[in-house]
Order: C-alpha cells, then structure tokens, then sequence
C-alpha cells in the first residue's frame, strides 16, 4: 500500500537531472564508478545507538572522574525540606508565582520561604554541572576527531580546493570507502544527538537545535541518495570546524578555567563568524545557487537542497545574535559570561551561583 507514496514522493523528475533515472544511479559492477546506495542511508541509526552506548560509557568512566579531578561538584545543592503541598503545587506548575501568596498563608510560611523552596526545588530537577561538563566534553572530543578525519580524506579531493568540482561531471560522480565512512559516522552522529537530546541538557534553544538536527539529517540522507555527496562533505566540514570551539568554551567554563575559557571564546568568535555567517552563505550557498546552474541543468531537489540550507543558515544568524551578545557582555564584565548558543537558564536559578569563582577558590585551581 505505500509502494505508490514512495514512488511518487521519489519521482524521478524531482530528485534526479533530466534524463537521469535511478537505474543509472544504482551501483553495480557494470557501471564506470561507485554510485552511493540508497539503502545505506539507514546503517547511521543503529550506529547510533553504538554512539550513545559509547557515549555512556566515556562520561561515568572517564569525563566524569577526569571533571572530578579537575574539582567540578557531582552533587546538587540540597533538597528543600519534604512538603506534600508545596511538592504538589511545584509538579502542577514549577515556576507559578500567583499562587506564593496563597500557600505561604495555607501553611503559615512567609513568602520567601515559600519562594526559597520553590527554586531549590527547580534545581534538583537540573543536571549537575558534572553532567553538563561531560555532555560537552564527548561532544568536543567527536567533533575534534571528525574534523581531523574530514580534513584528512579531503585533502587529495579536488573539490575541496575547486568547488565546481561538486557539479562537474554530475550525477555521475563516485564514492570512495573513506568519504562513505565520513558520511555515516557524521549522520549517526546527528541522529544520536536527536534521539538522546530529549534527556539532555536541557536549553533554551531545544527546538532551534532540534530542527537543526533534522535539518541536517535530511540534508544527509538526501544528498546521499541523490549522490550530491561531494558539497555534502563540504557542509559537515564547515559545521565541525566552529563546533570544536563551541563545546570546548562550554566545558572550560563549567570547570571553571577562565582564563582557557576567554581565549577559547575569542577563537570561537572566530572560527563561528568566518565558517557559519561567512564561508557558509558567501562560498557554500553562493555555490549551490549560483554556480551550479551555470555548470549542470536545474532539477526541483536543488531547491529543497538550498531551502535546507538557508533553514541553517537562518538558525547560524539567531545564534550568531546570541553569541555577539555573550560577547559584548564579555567585554563588559571581563570576562565570558552565560552559556553560549542558549543562555542556559540553570545558571540563574542556582541561589549560589556567581559568575566569578570565589577568591579561596581560585587561589587551590591549577591553571592551564
């Protein structure tokens, strides 16, 4: 019954130049090259799970002992007094004020009290900032290492250094072992972190980095199909690169390291501003809308292709707002200040909580 869907949804005429079927997409021995295959778009999902079995096991066994070491709290502050009330009130509305008044009279507590409680009741709703510390940290690591192996394979491939070299000769263009392995390992690692980002570390910005996610899984799987791989391996290059920084400032800054953390923020204005807002819209989309029709015959899937990619391009401009934001009050204060990409707001839920780190402590921190 869904033949009929799939047929019409992958019409030829629509994902395919003319004159173009999939038959002569499908590999085989019979063909001059090695045609991507259509059925490995689904070998990333269980590689994710792999992923987030990994993931697991490097954060108890080596990024929580080592942010441990490094003097970051596995614990949360402590628990509110037990009160059957107030715990009901909380799980019906955590943040509700209209009803403080009402409770504090209800159980002859002042206002603040009341208050007091519902805040430290929030917080052990929150992950430690352990937790957000290895969360970043396996994060940085693959983004490190998937970098490093995407500047390695496309080193000798002329369309890094010559764009047109994505449309020239297309579709007819083959796919090498180790571009194969960089696309699945970086579409596993995409759907990992959509599948595991529902009991993350919780932000502001969820839903942006979720349709992000989608977005660039479909980016993946479609240019996969399409065999439009090669300006597929330019996109995730360019992403890894500012992400590095990304994560690096976050954990820096949970393990208070300040004086790595301001430096690793100034690399981060840097590489984000020179790759997502400038390289991205003014190399890559300039590319895929410009240069390729002068170079291959339009076909309807470049237009989704480009609308996907200015959805991230949309998205870098809204955390490019955030992160000059984080900057200025850098500036400001001396020092950087908030969470970058999402202004986390478990930072000004903490009762404790200070932007600079106390001076007894800074006196026992080792320094990088």
């Amino acid at each position: 019954m869904l033949r009929p869907l799939i047929d019409a949804f992958w019409n030829e005429d629509v994902w395919l130049p003319p004159n173009t079927t999939w038959s002569d997409l499908a590999p085989g021995p019979d063909k001059a090259v090695i045609y991507t295959d259509h059925r490995h778009v689904f070998f990333p999902i269980p590689l994710a799970l792999l992923f987030i079995t990994l993931r697991y096991f490097l954060e108890r066994y080596i990024y929580a002992p080592f942010g441990i070491y490094l003097g970051i709290k596995a614990s949360k502050p402590k628990r509110p007094t037990p009160n059957a009330k107030l715990e009901a009130a909380y799980k019906a509305s955590p943040r509700t004020k209209q009803q403080l008044w009402a409770l504090a009279k209800q159980l002859d507590m002042s206002e603040r009290e009341v208050e007091r409680w519902f805040r430290l009741r929030r917080l052990q709703d929150k992950p430690s900032t352990l937790v957000k510390f290895c969360e970043n940290s396996f994060k940085f690591t693959f983004y490190m290492i998937n970098f490093i192996f995407g500047i390695y394979i496309l080193w000798d491939k002329d369309w890094l250094w010559d764009i047109d070299q994505c449309y020239i000769g297309y579709p007819h263009q083959g796919v090498t072992n180790d571009v194969w392995w960089y696309y699945m390992i970086s579409s596993a690692f995409y759907w990992s972190l959509t599948i595991s980002q529902f009991w993350d570390v919780r932000r502001k910005d969820f839903w942006q980095m979720f349709v992000h996610h989608i977005a660039t899984i479909a980016l993946i799987c479609f240019s996969w199909v399409c065999n439009l791989h090669r300006i597929g391996t330019l996109v995730l290059l360019l992403h890894d690169c500012a992400d590095i920084f990304v994560e690096a400032v976050k954990a820096t800054k949970y393990a208070r390291y300040q004086k790595t953390c301001d430096t690793l923020f100034l690399g981060l204005i840097v590489a984000w501003i020179s790759t997502r807002v400038g390289i991205f819209p003014f190399y890559i989309i300039w590319s895929t809308s410009i240069r390729a029709p002068m170079l291959l015959p339009m076909f309807p899937a470049y237009y989704i292709f480009n609308a996907l990619l200015c959805l991230l391009l949309v998205l870098h401009i809204l955390w490019t707002v955030l992160i000059l934001q984080i900057a200025y009050k850098t500036i400001k204060a001396g020092q950087m200040e908030g969470d970058i990409r999402s202004s986390s707001s478990d930072l000004s839920d903490s009762p404790n909580h200070s932007n600079h780190s106390s001076p007894s402590r800074a006196n026992n921190k080792k320094h990088t």
